[in-house]
């Protein structure tokens, strides 16, 4: 069952009832709920009791979710997905002192599906591909890289000769970003029904796993990135605290 059509009609696509059961639980820590809350925590997006439970039974089966007496909980697979979520909203960072990670990939022989997943993972880090090989991104994120990247190339620490704004502006699409991330800002203050203000946050959480989080100094001016993070962080505090009552 999908919720708020008009949702759909403006752009994004409706909220299936895995969609909502997903958001909620991804919003919450620690990221489990009894399904007598689940029940009411649905009822405003318009997915019904039966369909509720048909969902959850589906998405035991399916791996996404554990069940421990009538508590469903994120499996594995989605802890990790919470995880990077999170990441995404709280953008830890640090001082940055002109040094950049650069990730080198030496190995050679991985098949397509290996070099899609390697792919995946690399943007995941926030790095971004210079050319073929060649990762990087500016070094103020607060955290380290994970050792077992040294199974397929080398890391290091650099600093490029080239001005690091004009390489960031290269490296990623910041006006498309700044410009998704405004419309996105507008849409979310315009929406006011519960189906289409979840549609419109599940698409900004996308969108900010997308951002670089890079230095201020090497943002365009008037950057939305903070805005959007805070507007989300409203919005759980939101979900969470209906939740809670």
């Amino acid at each position: 069952m999908n919720v708020s059509p008009r949702a759909g009609e403006a752009g994004l696509p409706p909220l299936s009832a895995r969609s909502v059961v997903l958001s909620l639980l991804l919003g919450t820590h620690p990221p489990e709920l009894p399904v007598r809350e689940l029940v009411r925590a649905v009822e405003p997006f318009g997915v019904g009791g039966s369909t509720l439970r048909a969902a959850l039974s589906r998405m035991v089966a399916a791996g996404d979710l554990r069940r421990a007496d009538a508590v469903y909980r994120l499996s594995d697979r989605l802890l990790a997905r919470q995880r990077r979520q999170d990441e995404a909203v709280e953008a830890r960072t640090r001082a940055w002192d002109g040094d950049w990670e650069m990730v080198v990939i030496t190995v050679t022989g991985r098949g397509p599906a290996e070099r899609a997943d390697l792919r995946t993972r690399l943007t995941a880090l926030r790095l971004a591909e210079l050319r073929e090989g060649v990762w990087l991104r500016p070094a103020n994120l607060r955290r380290a890289l994970p050792d077992d990247l040294t199974r397929v190339g080398q890391t290091y620490t650099a600093r490029p000769g080239r001005p690091a704004r004009e390489l960031a502006g290269e490296l990623w699409p910041l006006e498309t970003w700044a410009a998704t991330a405004r419309a996105l800002l507008d849409r979310v203050a315009r929406a006011h029904r519960p189906a289409d203000r979840f549609t419109a946050f599940a698409a900004v959480v996308r969108h900010l796993l997308a951002d670089p989080v890079l230095p201020p100094a090497l943002l365009p001016a008037d950057w939305p990135g903070a805005a959007l993070r805070a507007a989300y962080a409203d919005f759980q505090r939101e979900v969470t605290g209906a939740i809670g009552r």
